[in-house]
């Protein structure tokens, strides 16, 4: 499975890049491990048929490796018997006995590793299967979140969930279970075969397990420092190329090109500073473990020499247990480095499970659901007393009722925060009132399901949303489940004004539009968003500031696109422009989340009131 593309603000949880596995710092913590841990083994137990087959194909690769160094010290000690009984005139080495021995060492080495690549692949099948439902789990959640959640979190803490989570999850898990079964099997195999060789030697070799481990906590101690700073820095210049190279334009026209590379000097050296020390620190380690290493061969070569001699062990048993020694020290330097993992592991999981665990968007029970007729609905809307805001503790619409009959075109109109957006989020059901009502067709609005009361709208929105894709393919998005002939789309199309421009651009329908949508103008944008809007023919038709962020002339054009597709539909406009609504069926003035006003533009006209102090506001020439 494909790897998901890596945002440029995604940076490693595990550590800096290049950083030894010894060295991993800042390990992220899980707030509830256990209850966390046991949510991932309930994920993970659809797959223990294979987990027990990992167990045991990594224990018996491991055993096999382990019982390797025994076999082959008979080796040396039946060539170092040989030799001594040539010397002193006997029959010599038998090459033979050690070819058979070698020929079992071999056999041994073969099957650990055949038994290693099998629980590896194992491994890899099951980390990638229990990847693969959590971002579909994932993907089936986002759809049936509320919309409070996304109005409320940050959009990138969401997508680092979904990528960078789920990868550390994949990772860890394909590394970390594996390794520590093969590093606690090692660590116990090695420490009974180093005991059947001699207990006087097994308690030298340890002794350097603590040495080392005093050391590199104090050289741990000393860079774990510099590594947060790496990461601090590596942040901070990530941040900055980022922001740059966004804003060109305005790095150009400001004429800041030298205050943005003192900046990012400034931050470059930082990053280079604090990563130089934290590789030159943790590049002790290494050479730390190195030389207690060779002092802990040179202490079981001296005794076990002078065991030799002494006739308590044989000669290639100080060969084998020499090997025992630096096979010891290895795996616990794995557990530690496993020991991280899991945290982050456990971490990356809990945000995930949270995630998952979050409130969904439901119907409730307590309603009876209200069928859609076959025919659809006609379109009749009513407020009743509708009570609403974000925070039940702070209402933002006060008592709104407004009747709207079928096929009728309602302007909602007033300053910034008035409440005409949150009109719309109620009516699309994004959110439900926390008194009162919404009537659609006599019925209440938390009556119908809201998928199938959702077909029945369509949204133009100030900001336009297309996708990397073709133009067909994006005007297509607007019929439910995408099944619209070419025929359609294009009749859409021509019916939103968007035809003609499409025919000039390179491949028609066929052209695809790049990520971020810039081989389109705004107003091409729009007329495509208008489009899709007429494929899916609702009955009720939201426009938001659809046309506030193009020239006049081209909103002259989508404006007749848009009463094109408004005619015989009930109509909801919010504009902030008042000369575009001057033929609107009904004039909703709302101010502080109540209708201030109601009427055709003339009638409010005269009044002279809140709607007049607004419409003449935009005429009048500063002073």
């Amino acid at each position: 499975m494909a790897e998901p593309e890596r945002t440029p603000q995604r940076r490693r949880r595990m550590g800096p890049p290049g950083a030894p596995p010894h060295a991993v710092m800042n390990v992220e913590k899980a707030k509830n491990f256990k209850a966390t841990l046991k949510t991932l083994f309930a994920y993970l137990s659809p797959y223990k048929i294979a987990l027990a087959f990992i167990f045991a194909f990594a224990a018996g690769s491991t055993a096999f490796a382990i019982v390797g160094p025994k076999i082959l010290g008979n080796a040396t000690t039946e060539l170092f018997s040989g030799l001594m009984n040539k010397l002193s005139g006997g029959a010599g080495i038998n090459f033979s006995k050690i070819g058979r021995i070698l020929l079992t060492v071999l056999v041994l080495y073969v099957t650990s590793a055949l038994f290693s690549y099998v629980q590896g692949w194992l491994m890899t099948n099951v980390a990638q299967k229990l990847t693969y439902n959590l971002r579909k789990d994932l993907s089936e959640k986002i759809h049936r979140m509320p919309f409070k959640f996304f109005d409320s979190k940050n959009h990138g803490e969401t997508l680092s969930i979904i990528t960078n989570d789920i990868d550390t999850l994949s990772q860890s898990l394909n590394q970390s279970v594996t390794q520590m079964i093969t590093s606690i099997v090692s660590i116990v195999g090695v420490f009974a075969m180093m005991l059947s060789i001699d207990v006087v030697m097994t308690l030298v070799a340890l002794i350097i397990v603590p040495v080392s481990l005093i050391l590199i906590s104090v050289t741990v101690k000393i860079s774990q420092k510099h590594f947060k700073n790496q990461q601090e820095y590596l942040g901070h210049v990530n941040g900055q190329i980022e922001e740059v190279f966004g804003a060109q334009n305005i790095v150009r026209a400001f004429n800041a090109e030298e205050r943005v590379m003192e900046q990012f000097d400034k931050d470059n050296g930082m990053l280079y500073r604090s990563a130089w020390r934290s590789q030159a620190f943790s590049g002790l380690m290494m050479p730390i473990m190195t030389f207690v290493g060779n002092l802990g061969y040179v202490a079981v070569a001296i005794i076990g020499g002078y065991f030799t001699i002494r006739g308590r062990i044989n000669v290639g048993d100080i060969q084998a247990f020499i090997q025992y020694t630096r096979q010891f020290t290895q795996p616990m330097g794995q557990i530690a480095q496993v020991s991280g993992m899991v945290q982050s592991t456990v971490a990356a999981a809990e945000r995930v499970f949270e995630f998952l665990g979050g409130e969904e968007e439901t119907d409730g029970a307590e309603r009876e659901r209200a069928p859609i007729p076959p025919s659809g609905i006609a379109g009749d809307v009513e407020f009743k007393n509708a009570r609403f805001g974000y925070d039940e503790g702070k209402i933002i619409i006060n008592d709104f009722s407004a009747k709207i009959d079928a096929g009728r075109k309602i302007a909602i109109v007033g300053p910034t925060g008035a409440g005409k957006t949150t009109i719309i989020k109620l009516l699309m059901r994004f959110y439900d009132v926390n008194g009162g009502s919404i009537l659609v067709d006599g019925r209440d609005l938390r009556d119908y399901d809201r998928r199938e009361i959702r077909s029945a709208f369509g949204m133009v929105l100030q900001d336009t949303w297309l996708f990397n894709g073709t133009i067909m393919e994006n005007i297509r998005y607007g019929r439910r489940n995408g099944e619209a002939s070419d025929d359609e789309v294009i009749a859409a199309a021509k019916a939103a004004h968007a035809h003609h421009f499409i025919k000039t651009l390179p491949g028609g329908y066929d052209m695809e539009l790049n990520e971020e949508v810039t081989n389109v103008s705004q107003g091409q944008k729009q007329l495509l968003t208008i489009a899709r809007a007429v494929l899916a023919d609702p009955k009720i038709l939201i426009l938001d500031e659809a046309t506030s962020s193009v020239d006049t002339l081209t909103e002259t054009r989508i404006q007749k696109a848009m009463d094109d597709l408004m005619r015989g539909r009930t109509s909801f406009i919010i504009a902030h422009r008042l000369s575009t609504i001057k033929n609107a069926d009904l004039i909703l003035v709302m101010r502080n989340g109540d209708i201030a006003e109601q009427g055709g533009h003339d009638e409010l006209i005269a009044k002279n009131g809140f709607y007049a102090e607004l419409y003449n506001s935009q005429f009048e020439k500063a002073v």
